[in-house]
């Protein structure tokens, strides 16, 4: 049976095909996603999306808590979004309102200044850039990444086993290497034992040992060292 870590780290990514000019499709984009976990007596979860990508947690969640069972796991998700070109290109639509709105503007005030091509273009490619849905590989992703997890936590845990073993066969080669030693140190202590009694008997009225306080003194002082035997 294999023996799990609580500590192990895994991360990976999607990246979405990219699009040709003619295509009416949002940009190219990666999500990436990070899960971290730590030692924690109970199963302690926390999430840090962006706000694409709040929805899913209660789902990721799930998916967590049938697969963990103790460790501190924080989950991090990130979108980067490219551009299917090197400059957006932006639809005739959105110049439409564009200019619209500038119009509007201008009416009230005046001295405003026209959009310039910079803005536009900034304008076009934060539209473009907020309207792919992530739902298809949200959860296929986490899965892939927590798989990964798990394989990471494996491989930790065999190695602390590992360890284990080789702390307990040096424990194990000490003991035998004490073993011859512990005869020796019986006989030691029940000659100072029996040195003490015996002093402590002659400040009694009698200077004579009596044979059963000395067969019980001898049972005390041996009980302890023997059980090591």
């Amino acid at each position: 049976m294999p023996v799990y870590s609580m500590t192990g780290y895994a991360s990976a990514q999607h990246s979405t095909a990219a699009v040709t000019e003619s295509e009416n499709k949002p940009p190219p984009g990666q999500l990436g996603l990070e899960i971290r976990s730590v030692n924690s007596r109970f199963l302690d979860l926390s999430f840090r999306l962006p706000e694409d990508l709040r929805q899913y947690e209660p789902a990721l969640r799930d998916l967590l808590l049938g697969k963990l069972k103790r460790g501190k796991v924080e989950v991090r998700a990130s979108i980067e979004m490219g551009a299917a070109s090197s400059i957006a290109d932006p639809s005739p639509r959105m110049l439409q309102r564009l200019n619209a709105v500038q119009d509007n503007v201008k009416a009230w005030l005046p001295t405003a200044i026209p959009l310039s091509v910079a803005d536009v273009i900034r304008l076009s490619s934060a539209e473009q850039s907020g309207t792919r849905d992530w739902g298809a590989c949200v959860l296929p992703l986490a899965d892939k990444t927590l798989k990964a997890l798990l394989d990471a936590r494996q491989r930790e845990g065999a190695r602390l086993s590992g360890m284990l073993l080789d702390h307990i066969a040096q424990l194990r080669t000490l003991a035998q290497q004490a073993v011859p030693l512990i005869p020796q140190l019986v006989e030691q202590n029940r000659q100072k034992f029996l040195a003490r009694w015996k002093d402590a008997m002659a400040l009694t009225d009698g200077a004579t040992l009596p044979e059963a306080a000395q067969d019980r003194a001898l049972t005390e002082a041996t009980a302890l060292p023997s059980a090591l035997t």
